[in-house]
């Protein structure tokens, strides 16, 4: 998968060549992945889930989130545009972003008890961006390509979550200057911290952490839209204030 990265590559679901691919294994290939990040010197910074919504699950034919890794070289600078030359068929979506003031390590974690490990929140944007073809796969393939991840912007604005009502948080996305689609927070599991709750307890099951410090991207509150070449996009919070990625070229 970092070869098809490497290349700007798009190539056919794993599992048309190993039909057996399950996500333990999955996960493991995405864990190597992240070991070899490091080793080419990037940082591991955070995780991010994927597929959180209901509503992307039946449209993915999946019936479960992912997790994945987050490491420095997925920061997008505010301000700056898409790095078209890095990126095969990026789409965007906008998402609740928790900044972690405590470890937060699972079994047992509850939506009310990450909460309280969060030390800020704010709105961000992730361009997602998968190695496969026409973004079509299983949810084992995805897990192994780091959950299409590719960049995030983090917005502006940071609050405390205990002065937020985050499942109430709504946003709108922009393209263009035209709406294309809007949600709350309640569109991410239910509620953010219910996201949170599910990465540690999945990272806790497998002898891992959240860590204090880290970013953690809940996952996507409306569907993922194209961004075309050249194309503007924003996310407009309602307390989270608003994020804008120029055009470029």
């Amino acid at each position: 998968m970092l070869a098809a990265e490497a290349g700007v590559t798009a190539r056919g679901p794993i599992t048309e060549q190993w039909p057996d691919l399950d996500l333990d294994t999955a996960y493991a290939v995405q864990y190597e992945a992240l070991r070899q990040r490091q080793r080419r010197g990037e940082t591991l910074i955070g995780v991010k889930l994927g597929l959180t919504s209901r509503a992307k699950q039946i449209r993915m034919g999946i019936d479960s989130p992912s997790l994945a890794w987050l490491t420095d070289a997925m920061v997008l600078p505010a301000g700056e545009p898409l790095p078209r030359e890095r990126l095969i068929h990026p789409r965007a979506e906008p998402e609740i972003v928790f900044v972690m003031g405590e470890r937060l390590a699972g079994p047992g974690v509850t939506a009310s008890t990450a909460l309280k490990a969060v030390d800020r929140v704010y709105g961000g944007v992730e361009i997602i961006d998968s190695r496969f073809q026409d973004f079509k796969f299983t949810l084992a393939d995805a897990v192994a390509d780091n959950s299409s991840s590719g960049l995030f912007v983090q917005g502006p604005v940071g609050k405390s979550a205990l002065d937020l009502d985050l499942s109430h948080e709504a946003c709108l996305l922009e393209v263009d200057g035209e709406i294309v689609d809007a949600a709350t927070g309640a569109a991410v599991q239910g509620h953010p911290a219910e996201a949170l709750a599910l990465a540690a307890n999945h990272l806790g099951a497998r002898g891992l952490a959240i860590e204090a410090g880290w970013i953690v991207l809940t996952g996507g509150m409306t569907d993922a839209v194209h961004v075309r070449p050249g194309a503007r996009v924003a996310a407009h919070f309602s307390n989270l204030g608003s994020i804008t990625i120029p055009g470029g070229e």
